[in-house]
């Protein structure tokens, strides 16, 4: 999705600390500040108007004070779970020592708590989105996304950034 947004025309916040590599060959569009938001959340100021990736358990963490659009990508936790354990194998680390099935009811739950404080918080607009089906049909989705972001991106360019042969972990 950062891909498609930057390719429709929306800066994008990232930092380029993690190199493309064999798991995300197009980058991995990261901005670490976002990891403390916590503890300092003066990047805000230099986000206003940018795309920034936020791991869904971080959005909590976001001051309440401004207002945020959120595209929150759902994927199979599955598939979240398999591409994990393959990044983890070639970079020689461990997995996790949760059974897939208990991670992904971990997983879940999280997701939907989160979904539910979203759903509550005036100062947050979401839109979900399924991954499978951005691969599927990219041309919906990018005119879904251009509507809830205020129709002023480059469809076309958003559609041209969806390359389905890099969804590998498919279920």
């Amino acid at each position: 999705m950062m891909q498609m947004l930057a390719a429709g025309g929306i800066p994008v916040l990232t930092d380029g600390l993690r190199s493309p590599d064999e798991d995300n060959p197009r980058g991995y569009f990261e901005y670490e500040p976002v990891k403390r938001t916590r503890e300092d959340c003066g990047w805000i100021d230099e986000a206003e108007g940018k795309a920034v990736k936020v791991v869904y358990l971080l959005l909590r963490d976001l001051p309440a004070d401004r207002d945020y659009r959120v595209i929150f990508m759902r994927r199979d936790l599955r598939e979240v779970l398999a591409s994990q354990s393959a990044m983890l194998m070639r970079a020689g680390r461990p997995g996790m020592e949760l059974p897939d099935v208990r991670m992904a009811a971990i997983f879940d739950q999280q997701v939907r708590i989160m979904l539910d404080w979203l759903a509550i918080q005036p100062n947050f607009r979401v839109l979900e989105i399924d991954y499978k089906r951005c691969i599927e049909t990219p041309a919906l989705i990018a005119t879904i996304v251009n509507s809830f972001l205020g129709d002023t991106l480059d469809e076309s360019r958003m559609v041209a950034m969806v390359e389905p042969a890099l969804y590998r972990q498919v279920h």
